[in-house]
């Protein structure tokens, strides 16, 4: 991998930087982060001036309305856009970065021109329809019914932890088909519509006080049978096609804030005299190699999924399973530099700390990562 820039890509760096000093200063005030419906607003917002200066989508493939991008303008973007402090994905994060690319990877033509120019203008929000209660880490045990009834399937069940449901206009919905089949198939993927009736929705707060995650109750919802992504019972394999890029692709934005919080964490020790601690200071120059051994990894991530295709490979849950210990890891660092008096008079920090805490689970417990990686990568055994 060559990780030196061109003559071009610092071109498009500098072409970048330039439009977003001129496209921040425009932006109206950042809503309450409590308040769903205007950041919902603010984010459709933002991705819609990104559409229009031709940033949106940047590493999607062209025929999928991207801009079809190489994975180092792609990084460069990430790099350039956290630097500037601009927004990131927030209520789009989903069709972006999960539902987006599995429809451009999976989809029909149709569903393809259906769906994917939406969430790019920034008209549409899709949320997340996986866990279930007695199905988080063993997602395959999952329970929500679709019986099909001719070119409809009738859904039942509930869903938990739904990612962004209470303002989202579509849902990337997991359900059993097959009730007789064995847990790992006879499942699909549908996209569900998210007005349509039977559908009701229960927020969840969280511990930062924010309600991204909702419960999601399902009773007889219609869905037809063309928002089906995949052939019938296939959805544990686009699933998983879906679950690489949530792990593989989908955290590289917030690597590069994480790099931006450690060096602020190290001008604050060296403002408030915690940089004379050796041990401090060994801790965070630890954390400093290992987020750019992070970065590093990322790049490589990136690159192997342009290189098959734009699907990310298992090297994603090695990357997942690492960064979300060192994020939480960072923020413990952060309570030790700045002092829990400081945290806590500063909303935004103890929403970061609180929400580091969720990393170990999200996207795949930091139990599955590391089976995945002891099965698939080291190939051992698989445990009894």
């Amino acid at each position: 991998m060559d990780l030196t820039y061109t003559e071009e890509e610092e071109e498009f760096r500098a072409r970048l930087r330039s439009w977003l000093g001129k496209a921040l200063p425009e932006l109206p005030p950042r809503p309450d982060p409590r308040d769903w419906p205007a950041r919902r607003a603010y984010d459709l917002g933002w991705q819609h001036r990104l559409y229009e200066a031709g940033y949106a989508g940047l590493h999607w493939p062209a025929d999928a309305g991207g801009r079809g991008a190489t994975p180092t303008q792609h990084l460069i973007f990430l790099e350039e856009t956290e630097r500037a402090g601009a927004p990131y994905v927030g209520a789009n994060f989903v069709g972006l970065l999960h539902a987006g690319p599995t429809i451009a990877a999976e989809g029909t033509a149709e569903q393809r021109a259906r769906w994917l120019p939406p969430v790019l203008r920034g008209e549409e929000v899709w949320c997340q329809g996986f866990s279930e209660p007695g199905a988080g880490s063993d997602l395959a045990s999952l329970r929500t019914r679709a019986v099909r009834d001719g070119d409809e399937y009738v859904v039942s069940g509930s869903k938990i932890w739904t990612s962004h449901a209470e303002v989202a206009d579509w849902c990337e919905l997991l359900v059993r088909t097959d009730p007789d089949a064995p847990k790992h198939r006879g499942i699909s993927w549908l996209a569900m519509p998210m007005d349509a009736p039977g559908v009701s929705v229960r927020p969840l707060r969280t511990l930062a006080g924010s309600a991204e995650f909702a419960e999601m109750f399902l009773d007889e919802v219609r869905v037809p049978v063309g928002n089906r992504v995949g052939a019938e019972h296939d959805g544990w394999r686009v699933t998983m096609v879906t679950l690489s890029f949530e792990r593989g692709t989908a955290f590289v934005g917030e690597v590069v804030a994480c790099r931006r919080t450690l060096r602020e964490l190290a001008r604050a020790a060296r403002a408030n005299g915690r940089w004379d601690d050796p041990v401090l200071r060994r801790r965070l120059g630890r954390l400093y190699g290992e987020f750019g051994a992070l970065w590093r990894l990322t790049q490589w991530n990136v690159s192997e999924a342009q290189r098959s295709g734009g699907v990310p490979g298992i090297g994603g849950s090695v990357f997942k399973l690492r960064y979300s210990h060192a994020r939480q890891e960072l923020y413990d660092t952060a309570a030790e530099v700045l002092g829990a008096g400081s945290l806590a008079a500063d909303e935004e920090w103890t929403a970061d700390r609180l929400s580091s805490l969720s990393y170990t689970i999200a996207a795949g417990t930091s139990q599955i990562q590391r089976n995945i990686v002891a099965e698939r990568i080291l190939g051992l055994p698989k445990g009894r």
